[in-house]
């Protein structure tokens, strides 16, 4: 490659990253994934190690960050806030020390202790206090100055505003991460991509009163300028921290040698997907500030620090195809067939739309470059695509208005709670008619929390649907043992080893076989809610012929949406012949009757306002092991309403008119000979 055609390619990538880091830093709203960033960044460095006539201002090497916006004034930081030199592996990480051994002129056997803290991906700020007081908050910026965010900073409860302690500095700048927890970006994902996306735009914002409703987190990790601080090394400091009030990364570890480093890497990593927060790797510092400050920095970076990035969790693809699934409770679950791609080790052909709603909201369609996210063991997802490099011609993802499987009406039901439809489009069929839907119903009914047939997995649900061995559930206790032994992977004994996993699951409690029928809204909970009322199911089935009574309605743990959505079950005729089917086959085990000895003995019990110490669940618990019966409701065959702080004026009243004994916890406990 020639010299011009060098400086062109240098140049092209010059301007990517430029970009790149004025949507990151200026705009929060990255357009590539960090190892995309990651990647060019590097190239651009190597490019200048390489070849001495390529330079540039905007260059990596040179710049951090991005220039503050005109939104906010600029204020200059008294120490730069510089980024950091990135590690991918081992070797990386056996240069950086070797780099810092012969930097210092010593050898190999010389200790190094580094502190070791998770990268948190939030938004950089720098905190300074003057005589204890919260005085002046900045954004990171270029590095060199930052935006005065000082307003929007003072809303986050997690920065201390003044500090009373005899050993806080006269002066200082403490330095952090401001950032979303994930488990809080829950109620935000409608208005933002992510939550560094989150972060950024909520500091960002001009009315500090906006910014207070984002619940916003603060933790501190390193300091800028310093007038009297007395700690000698980064543990001290991060143990200040948290004796003046700072919150500071529990997941920080004081870590000696590289081989440890990457122990403790491979834990965290391994542990990423449970942390309520988004890391991207972790932080590396010589412990010790004196050797600290011997070391000094590069350009735009210390020598006594890197970054051990995590393998991407991000990347991106081209969308081949959007596949609609169906559920066994008919949801249609949209799927994007993507180009497979390795993210985070892990090659990725598929990735969930969730549903019609976040489609239009995104406005993906089939051909659009995405990008996709995977975290630990969840299902990899579409953060956002590409529409830049969209073809014009490219038309909307039309969602089916009928079944693909049965082509049955598809419906978005209205919630009566939200008062709004909801966003799962669905397969208007309740039984067995829809194809997809019986096939699923089929694996559900097999599976591990229902009848629970070992050695009767998926694979095998759908290979004998396609054999037509089975199509309703009574189907897979009259099989064809003679002819699954002729089939290719079978022979005698796995055949025998079948035959008896399913002849042992011919006697089945009445609260798994409830939960087997795969009603919707009825999971394992309210199976036994359900069983513990009709306690035969002989009595469960002639509930097809009752309406819904207030006797049922007022079960603890069993509400409308419930109710109905069994009633529609039974509506069914082929779902009502499968349960006479299955009557004929199955020993059913009646509930368990409870205890008539105990205390509370055909007693009802509410309860209404917070309790002192104890649970609702522990209360309905104790009443339930002393033979008394929890409800939700205020009835004429209420006995006792207990009642705690602040309860409802409404069910108290009701109570009253009823002439209901009305008890507090303490009277409660006394029926149970328990002291409080």
């Amino acid at each position: 490659m020639n010299k011009k055609k060098i400086e062109s390619e240098y140049k092209k990538k010059i301007k990517l990253v430029t970009d790149y880091n004025n949507n990151y830093y200026n705009l929060s709203k990255p357009l590539v994934a960090d190892s995309e960033y990651d990647n060019l960044k590097n190239d651009i460095l190597v490019l200048e190690r390489k070849y001495s006539f390529l330079s540039s201002e905007n260059s990596p090497s040179k710049v951090v960050g991005f220039k503050p916006s005109k939104n906010f004034q600029k204020i200059p930081h008294k120490i730069p806030m510089l980024s950091l030199a990135n590690a991918f592996g081992r070797e990386d990480l056996i240069n950086f020390e070797k780099r810092i051994l012969n930097f210092l002129s010593k050898n190999k056997d010389f200790n190094l202790s580094y502190s070791a803290e998770p990268k948190i991906d939030g938004i950089s700020a720098s905190l300074i206090y003057k005589n204890g007081e919260f005085k002046i908050g900045l954004s990171r910026g270029d590095g060199k100055e930052g935006e005065d965010i000082t307003t929007n900073l003072a809303t986050i409860k997690d920065i201390p505003k003044k500090i009373k302690s005899k050993d806080f500095p006269e002066e200082i700048d403490i330095r952090g991460e401001v950032f979303i927890q994930n488990s809080d970006f829950e109620n935000l994902k409608e208005k933002f991509a992510n939550p560094r996306n989150a972060a950024s735009g909520s500091l960002r914002q001009k009315n500090p009163d906006e910014t207070k409703k984002i619940p916003l987190k603060f933790i501190a990790y390193t300091f800028g300028y310093e007038k009297g601080l007395k700690a000698k090394n980064q543990t001290d400091f991060l143990k200040n921290l948290d004796d003046w009030g700072f919150k500071t990364n529990p997941l920080n570890k004081l870590v000696a040698g590289v081989d440890n480093l990457l122990t403790n890497y491979s834990k965290i990593e391994k542990d990423r997907t449970k942390i309520d927060f988004d890391i991207d790797g972790i932080v590396y510092k010589i412990n010790n500030f004196e050797i600290q400050k011997r070391l000094g920095n590069v350009a735009n970076s210390p020598r006594w620090a890197i970054a051990h990035k995590f393998a991407s969790n991000k990347a991106i693809s081209k969308i081949l195809n959007i596949e609609i699934q169906i559920g066994r409770t008919g949801a249609l679950t949209p799927v994007a067939k993507i180009k497979p791609i390795n993210i985070g080790g892990v090659i990725v052909s598929n990735a969930t739309l969730h549903n019609e709603d976040e489609i239009e909201r995104k406005d993906i369609r089939i051909g659009d470059l995405a990008t996709i996210e995977r975290a630990g063991d969840v299902i990899p997802h579409i953060l956002s695509v590409d529409k830049t490099k969209r073809n014009k011609k490219s038309p909307k993802f039309i969602f089916p208005k009928k079944c693909p499987s049965c082509n049955s009406k598809t419906i978005k039901e209205f919630n009566n709670i939200t008062k709004k439809e909801d966003a799962v489009r669905r397969c208007s069929s309740e039984g067995y008619e829809c194809e997809k839907i019986a096939i699923e119903k089929l694996k559900h009914f097999v599976s591990k929390d229902a009848l629970n047939i070992e050695g009767f997995g998926k694979k095998i649900v759908e290979n004998f649907w396609n054999l037509n061995l089975i199509k309703l559930p009574q189907d897979i206790f009259n099989l064809d043992f003679n002819k699954i032994e002729t089939l290719e992977g079978w022979g005698s004994q796995s055949m025998e080893n079948l035959k008896y996993s399913i002849n042992q699951k011919k006697n089945i409690s009445l609260d798994r076989l409830i939960y087997s029928l795969g009603i919707r809204h009825i999971g394992l909970e309210n199976s036994k809610i359900l069983s513990k009322y009709f306690k035969s199911f002989s009595k469960f089935i002639s509930f097809s012929n009752e309406t819904i009574s207030d006797d049922i309605l007022n079960i603890d743990g069993i509400g409308q949406t419930q109710l109905k959505s069994v009633k529609n079950f039974f509506d069914n005729k082929v779902n009502l012949n499968i349960l006479k089917q299955l009557q004929k086959i199955l020993a059913v085990k009646d509930a368990i009757t409870k205890d008539k000895n105990g205390l509370l003995n055909e007693k009802t019990f509410m309860v209404t306002g917070k309790l002192n110490g104890i649970s609702r669940a522990e209360v309905k618990s104790l009443i339930e092991e002393n033979s008394g019966t929890s409800v939700s409701t205020v009835t004429k065959k209420l006995n006792y309403l207990i009642i705690g702080e602040k309860p409802t004026k409404k069910k108290v009243d009701k109570a009253k008119e009823f002439k209901i004994s009305i008890i507090d916890q303490s009277q409660f406990l006394e029926m149970l000979n328990i002291t409080s």
